[in-house]
């Protein structure tokens, strides 16, 4: 199917500003797109901003310019081809014994700025000790936080742990995310934080206003596989920009500077005959 994806992204700020990007689709799944990328940066003084590409740590597309004072708007549109059926469903996926982990993935059974793996531990072994190891016990955490927190925007802060969300019962879809993939390190599954574009495709219209959403990887069977446990079933669509440990890692934009939020459009829509 394609997938016609972008966004619309205006910033005020009061002065020069350095700005971080990761507003591009994730280079494993570049080659799919139909155009070439590029984010249009259109200035109020209709200066250039020039832009330095370069990949982080975790493989992601990012891009450093230099906002001049005044109002930024980000502009991206692009068609991409994804898959014509749904996420795929691998039951038989198995859980690695940590000392047969490919030493990469390591890392993602540790805490991080937002997975307090340390303050979980003994609360994941009591809810999903008795699950079977694998796929269905990465199934049964995403049913338990999926049924557990309630979603709202009005919880949304970008200063909510795993830890927090655990306790309050309430976040978006990072929040629900981070949970679960801490709970699944805690019971020893290698598991990042994922976020990107998953539009209403295929599924019922909420009415909402579309957004980036936020997923997790968790690694089984010698490769990783994606999961939600925010919309917790196997989806349509859905499109990679950024991975990391968690939300730190992954951060849309980083200003090293005040910088006021104007305008937020996103768009992700199927490109149908009709």
């Amino acid at each position: 199917m394609l997938i016609r994806i972008g966004y619309r992204i205006t910033f005020v700020t009061p002065s020069p500003t350095p700005i971080l990007m990761l507003l591009y689709v994730h280079p494993e799944i570049a080659g799919s797109l139909i155009y070439p990328e590029t984010v249009e940066i259109e200035t109020e003084n209709g200066k250039a901003a020039p832009v330095e590409d370069y990949l982080d740590a975790f493989g992601n597309h990012c891009a450093r310019i230099l906002a001049p004072t005044g109002r930024l708007t980000l502009k991206y549109d692009n068609i991409i081809e994804r898959p014509d059926e749904p996420e795929p469903v691998l039951a038989e996926a198995c859980q690695h014994q940590v000392e047969e982990l490919p030493v990469e993935t390591l890392q993602y059974l540790l805490p991080s700025r937002y997975c307090e793996v340390d303050l979980l531990a003994d609360e994941a072994w009591k809810l999903f000790s008795t699950t079977i190891p694998g796929w269905s016990r990465v199934q049964a955490i995403c049913d338990w936080v999926n049924n557990h927190v309630e979603f709202g925007y009005p919880h949304a802060s970008p200063m909510t742990t795993a830890y927090q969300t655990y306790r309050n019962g309430k976040g978006v879809c990072r929040d629900f995310n981070h949970l679960a993939l801490t709970f699944c390190r805690c019971l020893n599954i290698p598991a990042r934080y994922a976020t990107g574009y998953l539009g209403e495709v295929r599924v019922p219209r909420s009415g909402t206003p579309e957004d980036f959403s936020a997923f997790f990887e968790v690694f089984l069977g010698g490769q990783w596989h994606v999961f939600d446990a925010r919309n917790n079933t196997r989806r349509y669509g859905r499109t990679l920009m950024a991975r990391g440990r968690d939300a730190a890692d992954t951060a849309l934009t980083t200003s090293y500077n005040q910088m006021l939020l104007e305008d937020f459009v996103v768009w992700t829509d199927e490109i149908t005959e009709d």
